[in-house]
């Protein structure tokens, strides 16, 4: 029995499929081996988690059972937006101003770091940097939109407040308003995830699939990783990174999974809004919009609150109706016929935000749980909190976004 939850995590055909990817070498696993650090997934989260401890120095091993970016790394609309899905507004009146500050500003911290991170290292992911559109909807009305406007300035961030006559003029959207942020990001998630993991494997980290934690055995001194079909990995720490399919016995921290429903069009780059700008509303349920470099887009959203992926399943049909539907409805410009349809789980909790830190009673465990709709973001910062706290002094933000946090 496997040490950590299964799932179906994606049904359809996303559209990061049908793009080739850079060549790994995958090994098989079949003997013992130690190392530093052990990384469990080897999607998006594993995969900047290891790149970053190989950087360090580290003696890293990557196992996935599956293989590398075939979990919902390949489900993933991958909007790098540093705006959570709580807006800043309502998060200060859960947790205080200075907390929910300090989220907001880490996530703008994570998607600039991860920018910079890619163009220093020279990858070719089909990056792009995006101003975002997040429009009114039935979680923030005109009114709420403002003051969200005036919490996000209050703390620094640079935005713009829109009404419906410039909004119209600027970008084509017709009686809405909008706050605009800026530095944003996108990429092919896929890509990314080999493209990091080749980085690691450049620094001798080792990669070996399909390979099933099936036992963990934490000590002071280190932790044994068993895997199914024999044989062991003796690590000084493990991070788990494996995404929805956490550690059992992990604490949920009030984690649920949810599902989400994606279309994506053919490539029309002659119909593509100004700038190119992400999209989305404050609405439940919310749709979001991306482009590619290419000109398709990717319109996502009408998330529900269902864990099992047959139901999650049979409404692909329906939801690709919505989705193409409401797509037309804001940009008339844009042909909404879907070329890709795909489906996939995905957690969510109160706030939005991840858990990631030391495992609670299980020495030398960690866990990146990246919960929320900023999945690639708080992966970022998940491999910036684990390496320091493997490698440095700890991060100053640690006491966010750990199992011990209050909130």
């Amino acid at each position: 029995m496997s040490a950590t939850h299964h799932r179906d995590l994606r049904t359809g055909r996303p559209i990061w499929m049908e793009r080739r990817r850079p060549a790994l070498d995958v090994r098989p696993f079949t003997r013992s081996i130690t190392c530093d650090v052990a990384v469990v997934g080897a999607g998006i989260s594993g995969a900047l988690i290891a790149e970053m401890l190989s950087e360090a120095g580290l003696d890293v091993v990557i196992v996935d059972r599956r293989g590398p970016a075939v979990g919902s790394t390949a489900a993933s609309t991958a909007l790098l937006q540093y705006e959570l899905d709580m807006p800043l507004s309502h998060m200060t009146a859960r947790i205080g101003r200075e907390r929910a500050t300090r989220i907001w500003r880490r996530s703008r911290l994570a998607v600039d770091a991860l920018r910079s991170r890619s163009q220093r290292l020279g990858l070719k992911v089909d990056a792009a940097t995006r101003p975002s559109l997040y429009l009114d909807g039935n979680i923030l009305g005109p009114d709420a939109l403002a003051a969200e406007a005036d919490a996000r300035r209050d703390a620094g961030f640079e935005i713009e407040l829109l009404g419906p006559a410039d909004l119209e003029r600027h970008y084509g959207i017709r009686g809405r308003h909008a706050i605009v942020g800026f530095g944003n990001y996108s990429a092919d998630p896929r890509r990314m995830a080999v493209a990091y993991l080749r980085i690691a494997q450049s620094r001798r980290a080792r990669l070996y699939a399909p390979a099933d934690v099936v036992a963990v055995e934490p000590s002071r001194h280190g932790v044994t990783l068993g895997l199914g079909g024999g044989g062991e990995i003796r690590a000084g720490n493990v991070i788990f990174a494996t995404g929805y399919e956490m550690l059992k016995g992990v604490p949920r921290k009030g984690n649920s999974i949810m599902s989400t429903w994606v279309i994506a069009t053919r490539p029309q780059p002659g119909r593509i809004w100004p700038g190119a700008a992400m999209i989305w509303e404050a609405s439940d349920p919310y749709l979001y919009i991306r482009t590619t470099p290419d000109g398709a887009v990717i319109c996502g959203g009408e998330d529900e609150d269902i864990a099992d992926p047959d139901q999650r399943d049979a409404r692909i049909a329906a939801k690709t109706a919505i989705l193409e539907r409401k797509l037309h409805a804001l940009l008339p410009a844009i042909d909404p016929a879907p070329a890709f349809a795909w489906a996939g789980s995905f957690g969510n909790n109160p706030l939005g935000i991840p858990t990631v830190g030391r495992v609670p009673r299980m020495p030398n465990c960690f866990a990146a749980m990246g919960y929320g709709g900023n999945g690639i973001t708080f992966s970022m910062m998940a491999a910036q909190i684990l390496r320091s706290e493997i490698c440095g002094a700890g991060d100053a933000d640690a006491d966010l976004f750990g199992f011990s946090r209050e909130f």
